[in-house]
């Protein structure tokens, strides 16, 4: 007789909720802090072979009970193999790219992207030696075909750009990734597996920036990479994968990890020597968010749906971007990829340029002018002036961002109190 166990039918929402802990009889029946960066062992020779197979925790830079049991309720929730939470989105994005390239290597990334990441990826890792090369995320696979060099080794995009919320084709940048033997990373931020599961359109690694979305709540900084453990690293690209790692005791990942292979480098060496990883504590507070996700999520998609087709009525306004629309350039994209929603998330750009944009961000008494987005609280932000702002005119023309584009993140507040906010605000411009 075949015996079911909860794993086996559980649906996101059910995920969210029970994934990554189960208490045994007597057991807390909530994740519990586990608040200790040491753990206790019998023998030095216990310890010796952890160095040789971590399958124990050991030290709280490598591994945390409290972080295990996130780290896999979100492998769960995207369907992949194994996670590795990190101190922040940024972290994630870097120990991602750095876990594959060395220097003198390359690696594909679509423009537009977060201007964090652009910053990290076109100017910081070219002093590691690893070059950055940029194409549309609106590129046709001959052009991406074309921008990939013998020393290319992954492709990376986000599902949803920040800000200019360009939906990325993901099938076909994993087409162009796939053909050339090298993973295709998403970072999948602002739609969250409640909206969008990029495994199941070809993505081999995806990562987050926990501190939106999943936390929800502004609460703490934190991000995650997820591996979906179906990438061939013995295709003879990536011998750092298939070679003894001489820092890690001649281990060869893929003959001794499989399809862990990547998260268990990532962790034991990059981990080890990097140190950004999260409390103990700071999981404790995601986990609590990522319970809330689905029906936070609805409501987001519910309320940024009527705000977005607020502000395009408004004669007050160049532009609106929101993949929910129909007339967007990316809604096509949104219903194949995102049919539940395209997040809380919209932008648009205000006649008068930046100065009337500035007016119109002062003015507002509900929403909050906060370095942040995808919050529970509806914030906005002007990107020419703060999270792009290291960026040059054409970069900035490539991301799509003009002086006065605002992103504007919806909150869970009633969406007739922040169509009253905007209404009010507006009347400075």
């Amino acid at each position: 007789m075949l015996t079911l166990e909860l794993e086996d039918y559980m649906k996101l929402e059910t995920q969210c909720l029970h994934e990554g802990y189960s208490p045994k009889n007597g057991e807390p029946r909530v994740v519990p802090i586990v608040q200790s960066t040491t753990y206790r062992f019998d023998s030095t020779e216990h310890i010796a072979r952890l160095f040789d197979m971590p399958t124990e925790f050991m030290y709280s830079r490598f591994a945390n009970p409290t972080c295990d049991a996130v780290e896999k309720k979100l492998a769960a929730l995207e369907g992949g193999k194994a996670a590795l939470l990190t101190s922040s989105g940024q972290a994630a994005s870097l120990l991602s790219i750095l876990n594959i390239c060395s220097a003198g290597e390359s690696f594909i990334a679509a423009a537009g992207i977060y201007g964090g990441t652009v910053n990290l990826f076109g100017v910081t890792l070219k002093k590691f030696g690893i070059e950055c090369i940029w194409v549309s995320p609106d590129a046709s696979l001959e052009e991406i075909q074309k921008a990939f060099k013998p020393n290319t080794k992954a492709v990376f995009g986000e599902t949803l750009t920040n800000p200019a919320l360009a939906v990325c084709d993901i099938e076909k940048f994993a087409k162009a990734a796939h053909a050339n033997n090298v993973p295709l990373i998403i970072d999948n931020t602002f739609a969250t597996p409640y909206l969008c599961r990029p495994f199941e359109y070809g993505a081999d690694i995806i990562t987050h920036s926990t501190s939106k979305y999943l936390d929800g709540h502004a609460l703490q900084c934190g991000g995650v990479i997820i591996d979906s453990g179906k990438f061939n690293w013995a295709n003879g690209k990536f011998p750092d994968f298939t070679s003894p790692d001489e820092s890690y005791h001649g281990v060869v990942y893929t003959e001794a990890f499989g399809d862990l292979a990547y998260i268990i480098k990532a962790r034991m060496q990059l981990m080890r020597d990097f140190g950004c990883y999260p409390s103990a504590h700071s999981a404790f507070l995601l986990n609590i968010g990522i319970e809330t996700l689905p029906v936070r999520m609805k409501q987001y998609c519910e309320n940024a749906l009527i705000v977005a087709k607020h502000f395009s009525a408004s004669n007050k306004l160049l532009s609106v971007r929101y993949p929910g629309l129909e007339n967007d350039p990316y809604y096509a994209l949104a219903q194949k990829y995102l049919p539940k929603g395209t997040s809380g998330v919209i932008t648009f750009s205000i006649k008068g340029g930046r100065d009337a944009a500035v007016r119109f961000m002062d003015s507002l008494k509900l929403a909050s002018n906060v370095v942040h987005v995808a919050d529970i609280r509806t914030c906005v932000l002007h990107p020419a002036s703060a999270t792009h702002r290291q960026l040059t005119d054409s970069q900035l023309e490539d991301a799509g961002i003009d002086a006065g584009m605002i992103r504007f993140s919806c909150g869970l507040e009633h969406v007739d109190d922040i169509i009253a906010d905007i209404d009010q605000a507006l009347l400075s411009v």
